[in-house]
């Protein structure tokens, strides 16, 4: 019987990139690639943020001199078929890359200070958690607790929706979202869960010195035992004949809503 050939021994990932013909990295497990002007330079003004390299065109480095020079870094200056291939040919990159280490997030006892806080139940799509990042950054939000399941990694995709967003925003991840919403009341928090078809009107249900806006998935909405940990339900009344928003816009108004009303109690 013939002897079996010997399978070749697996290839083990290393922490220096390796280069492709095209200059681009082949990225580890625990690296992420950001693209973009804004979310680039976001993320260079974020201290906390880990860079590996920077990969960019001539004229999207000159963009970035100032902030470069701040980390004291240099771009790889590239052509942009080389950074396509590191984001993807879809992307919209501005011929501006960076490979970076996630941020690290942090626990739901750092939000005992909190103000304003967003939950979000099982948000999945990147575009709606970026643009609700932004609005957030935007609106002075103090965080945003998801749950380490059934919620978006930190990408490209996310840190390019978020414009900046995600470099800002304390980020909180929990195992379980219901057990995190009796912390938050424990914190002196009131968790006020969105819902199109709540009782009673947003602007109605604004009390206490700090909120936590929960939001579930379009469609499915606020799950059964989220909704039983909310300390209420609310709908955002809306003056036209639609009577319900994208989870985004409805992060966006809620959040503006319930900032306005903070701000005129400590007037």
């Amino acid at each position: 019987m013939a002897d079996k050939k010997k399978k070749a021994p697996r290839k083990q990932w290393n922490n220096k990139p390796k280069k492709q013909s095209s200059g681009a990295p082949t990225l580890n497990p625990d690296e992420i690639v950001l693209y973009g002007i804004h979310a680039v330079k976001a993320a260079l003004l974020n201290k906390k943020r880990r860079f590996i390299k920077v990969l960019a065109t001539r004229n999207a480095a000159d963009r970035l001199t100032e902030s470069l020079n701040a980390r004291g870094l240099s771009a790889d200056i590239v052509e942009p078929e080389a950074i396509n291939a590191l984001t993807g040919p879809e992307a919209v990159h501005q011929g501006m890359a960076a490979l970076v280490r996630p941020i690290e997030t942090q626990d739901i006892h750092d939000v005992q200070d909190a103000k304003l806080a967003i939950v979000l139940d099982q948000i999945t799509d990147p575009h709606n958690v970026g643009a609700i990042m932004r609005s957030a950054t935007a609106l002075g939000v103090d965080a945003i607790i998801t749950t380490h399941r059934n919620a978006p990694r930190e990408t490209g995709l996310l840190a390019k929706t978020a414009s900046g967003g995600l470099e800002h925003i304390n980020l909180v991840n929990v195992t379980n979202l219901a057990q995190a919403l009796t912390k938050l009341n424990d914190f002196g928090f009131v968790t006020i869960g969105l819902d199109s078809e709540g009782p009673q009107g947003l602007n109605e249900t604004l009390y206490g010195d700090k909120i936590a806006l929960v939001l579930g998935a379009e469609g499915k909405g606020l799950r059964r035992l989220t909704r039983e940990r909310c300390d209420v339900l609310a709908r955002i009344d809306m003056p036209g004949p639609i009577k319900s928003l994208n989870v985004s816009n409805a992060a966006t108004l809620s959040t503006f809503m319930a900032s306005q009303y903070l701000n005129k109690k400590t007037e």
